[in-house]
């Protein structure tokens, strides 16, 4: 047996799964995120232990046997939030999350200090670790002067389970203090930041045991002897392996809160210039591109709140249109509402919808919201392309691929064929489970298969002429609304 243990922002996912990788059981735990200040977001990193301690106390009581045979354990996370400890590992402070724009000011002035675009392979962005440490420096001195190891969420949670510190190489490429392509910590990159490697955890590949569990919580949780930990990964390295998308080319869609476009490589292949995200993957000799939207599902959610509709209601509304014969939306849709990553890193970007008419209706917005979307994963597409990353076909994962019209108008814009998984689990904490068996041992090729394919959507050529010229408007609003709000 073997458990994946996801550290999400809105909860803890924890999965069993058995020898065969089927899903035994899986049970999560809550979390809220405390916002002090506007465009700030933390949450305590014990809240994080404490939901991890839920999720395998209801495993532990409800398949006992199942849990005592537990082998090997692997661990996924959100990305960059610094929780920072001190020389008794007591916390510091609450952990700065990924999705905290308070170190905005630093980031320039970061930028102009050390290499990071060329070293860390990707520009400076509050979102990332270090910036996060640069503003404790300057605005909260005393904590920062007490500092004694900085460990990413999952990597705080790999610390009760096991007492040691250590992070794996897809995780902590979202800090900015890695050599991306040497897969190493950058004393430049530290230095640039008042940061030292003592400070930082051990490195190893995701692949690879980093400790095993403390003797008295494999009692706790009925465990037969302590199970290794794995290095585990960043949520979207672990989505990755949870499809099996660790050979360069295995690319997923990922239609969440927010949007990903995620690819392996070969190589290092950073694209700063269009904010294209380059990872290193939980796989030894191996990389990620990303390219990341901040509203995906989210702006079927806000136009769901503007209109007083459910979200699903505004996706059938747009559907029977499609089935009346209707083809892509004359209204041109933003969802930069939250700003936006790729290709533009601008935190100020703003949504917009342009061409509304008296005859628009509801499901005419809809459909401009899906068309939206689809034009902002294009732009990811073609920036991971600049990069020289090739894409042949995706695989669709998060809420949003439960729409097959969605999906028809993402594979005829990207014209890339998209694949649906067959029904199973294949998430972040699935991904983690694997890592968790190649921790024990076990080949990467017989861990890492592909899911079967229930279906494949592929590009409807007269859809892909009929969204040119939609695409065309949709590139030329962001720059005009730029100098607008300007």
């Amino acid at each position: 047996m073997y458990l994946g243990i996801d550290i999400g922002t809105s909860g803890v996912k924890a999965v069993l799964i058995d020898d065969e990788q089927k899903l035994i059981g899986q049970k999560t735990a809550d979390l809220s995120v405390s916002r002090p200040q506007p465009g700030w977001s933390e949450q305590d990193p014990l809240d994080w232990w404490m939901a991890t301690e839920v999720a395998l106390d209801r495993l532990h009581r409800e398949f006992p046997a199942e849990m005592s045979a537990v082998e090997g354990i692997g661990l996924s996370g959100q990305m960059h939030g610094a929780t920072l400890l001190d020389a008794n590992d007591d916390i510091l402070r609450p952990a700065i999350l990924w999705n905290d724009g308070r170190s905005f000011a630093e980031c320039a002035a970061l930028d102009a200090r050390a290499d990071f675009r060329g070293i860390g392979g990707n520009l400076v962005m509050p979102g990332f670790t270090a910036p996060k440490l640069e503003w404790v420096r300057w605005h909260e001195p005393e904590i920062f002067s007490k500092v004694a190891k900085v460990l990413l969420p999952k990597d705080y949670v790999r610390f009760r389970l096991t007492g040691e510190y250590f992070s794996d190489m897809s995780d902590s490429a979202g800090t900015l203090w890695l050599d991306v392509d040497e897969r190493r910590w950058s004393d430049r990159l530290l230095e640039a930041t008042g940061m030292t490697r003592e400070q930082m955890p051990a490195l190893i590949e995701g692949t690879e045991p980093s400790a095993t569990l403390k003797p008295e919580l494999a009692d706790r949780w009925g465990m037969a002897n302590s199970p290794v930990v794995a290095g585990g990964a960043g949520d979207n390295a672990a989505s990755a392996c949870g499809i099996g998308a660790v050979e360069p080319g295995g690319a997923f869609l990922s239609l969440g809160t927010s949007g990903v476009l995620f690819v392996s490589t070969d190589r290092f292949r950073p694209n700063t210039d269009s904010a294209v995200h380059a990872f290193c993957h939980a796989l030894p000799e191996t990389w990620h591109q990303m390219g990341v939207i901040l509203s995906a599902t989210d702006s079927l959610n806000w136009l769901g709140r503007l209109t007083g509709s459910d979200p699903a209601e505004l996706v059938k509304a747009a559907e029977t249109r499609a089935e009346e014969g209707e083809g892509p939306s004359q209204i041109a849709f933003l969802p930069y509402l939250s700003g936006e990553r790729t290709p533009h890193n601008d935190a100020n970007a703003r949504g917009l919808f342009a061409g509304l008419s008296q005859s628009h209706e509801q499901a005419e917005l809809a459909r401009a919201v899906l068309d939206g979307v689809a034009f902002a994963f294009r732009d990811c597409l073609d920036a991971l392309i600049a990069a020289g990353t090739k894409v042949d076909r995706l695989t669709a994962l998060g809420g949003g691929a439960r729409s097959r019209l969605w999906l028809k108008i993402m594979a005829s814009v990207l014209e890339r064929p998209v694949d649906i998984p067959a029904h199973g689990e294949y998430g972040a904490a699935f991904g983690a489970a694997r890592l968790g068996m190649t921790a024990c041992g076990i080949p990467s090729a017989e861990v890492f298969t592909p899911p079967m394919i229930e279906t494949t959507i592929e590009p409807d050529a007269r859809l892909t002429e009929g969204y040119q010229e939609p695409l065309r408007r949709y590139r030329a609003l962001y720059p005009a609304i730029k100098e607008v709000m300007s």
